[in-house]
């Protein structure tokens, strides 16, 4: 019984890539910036490799067992979708499209008359702002609230009270029916919330409509040779339920790592892959490095649970899907290196993957771990784990 427990800390990237220029994200460095203003104490997260991967900028603990390293992002783009389909193998030959003036009018129109409300908005703007902005004017007159970002998404707000959330899911299963072509954003997203103006505040009820993968990923693979496929947190979302073959859409850190650690008790060959997205939602678009530094403590004070846990043939990577660095200019995602920390029980040493030239790398590893043959045009590291 192989199994292997992939773990993304949402948007806890360690460097801009070379062509960040491209992105105006020259200078980010999320993790780095976040342990040098608040000196996060992460033992755990050290002893697995973090302060030896370059933009880490935490001090490297000589007693490290583990691997490490830090990886390019082949495709272009720097978000969710992108990021998670990549490090499940499927590179894209071009980013989703981004609407940084609002979508097209006449688009608009037509999302109108299906969904028969007028919608406000329609411009790139933060989650939390735009409620400010717009809230008050929503509830009056019943008006969703369409923005976007500096990602490929839709994003549809609803007071609770004005419409109710599979009202809200209604709108963006439509949206996601007729956002195609030169319009297929990556996520369509429903945002509800709650609360008066000046204290409204979004529920956990989001919900993500993907589009489906244009390939086949590692979730297909793995579920495809009789496997568990295992998705926590927003992994469903993200994949648009394909490939997986049990799914906890847990909301937040501590329910995602609880539900996870709840698959760990089971006995299953193949993969479980878990989206931490508190660092990325709450604090990284947030330009909150404290509350960040907090998520990544917190998860550091997991570790050891987790790594008791693990049986013998079990592998266990924690790696990022872009940066989402909360001191930088701008409350986007930032186009950064990947860090890549992993162990295993039968470990010996710390071994130094060196600079990976793909996200995908981490697919043909947990593809080679578990006797696959598939390595999706990618180099795996599985051999270098002694």
């Amino acid at each position: 019984m192989k199994r292997v427990f992939l773990t993304v800390l949402d948007g806890a990237g360690v460097g801009y890539l070379p062509d960040a220029d491209q992105y105006g994200d020259v200078g980010a460095c999320t993790i780095g910036h976040v342990v040098e203003k608040c000196r996060p104490s992460l033992p755990n997260m050290a002893r697995m490799g973090l302060g030896h991967i370059e933009g880490s900028a935490y001090p490297a603990d000589p007693g490290a067992v583990c691997a490490y390293g830090r990886s390019l992002e082949a495709s272009a783009g720097k978000d969710t979708t992108t990021g998670h389909w990549e490090l499940a193998g499927l590179k894209l030959e071009r980013p989703f499209p981004t609407f940084p003036e609002g979508f097209p009018a006449d688009f608009i129109a037509r999302f109108e008359e299906a969904i028969g409300h007028r919608v406000i908005g329609n411009k790139p703007a933060s989650g939390t702002a735009i409620l400010d902005e717009l809230g008050a004017e929503h509830m009056a007159n019943k008006t969703p609230i369409v923005y976007t970002s500096a990602d490929s998404v839709f994003q549809i707000a609803c007071h609770e009270d004005i419409f109710s959330v599979p009202e809200l899911y209604k709108m963006c299963e439509i949206a996601r029916e007729m956002l195609q072509g030169d319009l297929c954003v990556g996520r369509v997203i429903a945002r509800p919330f709650v609360g008066e103006p000046g204290a409204f505040r979004r529920t956990k009820a989001r919900k993500d409509f993907a589009v489906p993968p244009f390939g086949e990923t590692l979730l297909d693979v793995v579920s495809g040779a009789g496997m568990e496929s295992i998705g926590v947190g927003k992994i469903e979302d993200i994949f648009d339920h394909r490939g997986l073959t049990q799914s906890n859409h847990a909301a937040g850190n501590p329910a995602c790592i609880d539900a996870w650690m709840d698959f760990m008790h089971q006995d299953f060959t193949g993969l479980c892959f878990t989206n931490l997205v508190d660092t990325d939602m709450q604090y990284g678009h947030r330009n909150d490095p404290e509350g960040f530094a907090a998520a990544l403590e917190y998860f550091d004070q997991k570790l050891p649970e987790i790594m008791q846990l693990m049986q013998e043939d079990d592998l266990l990577i924690v790696t990022a899907d872009h940066g989402c660095d909360p001191c930088f200019p701008g409350t986007d995602h930032t186009r950064e290196h990947i860090p890549l920390m992993v162990w295993h029980k039968r470990m010996q040493g710390c071994t130094d993957l060196g600079l990976r030239l793909t996200y995908a790398d981490v697919a043909a590893t947990v593809a080679q771990w578990l006797g696959l043959p598939h390595r999706f045009g990618a180099q795996s590291f599985a051999d270098r784990l002694i």
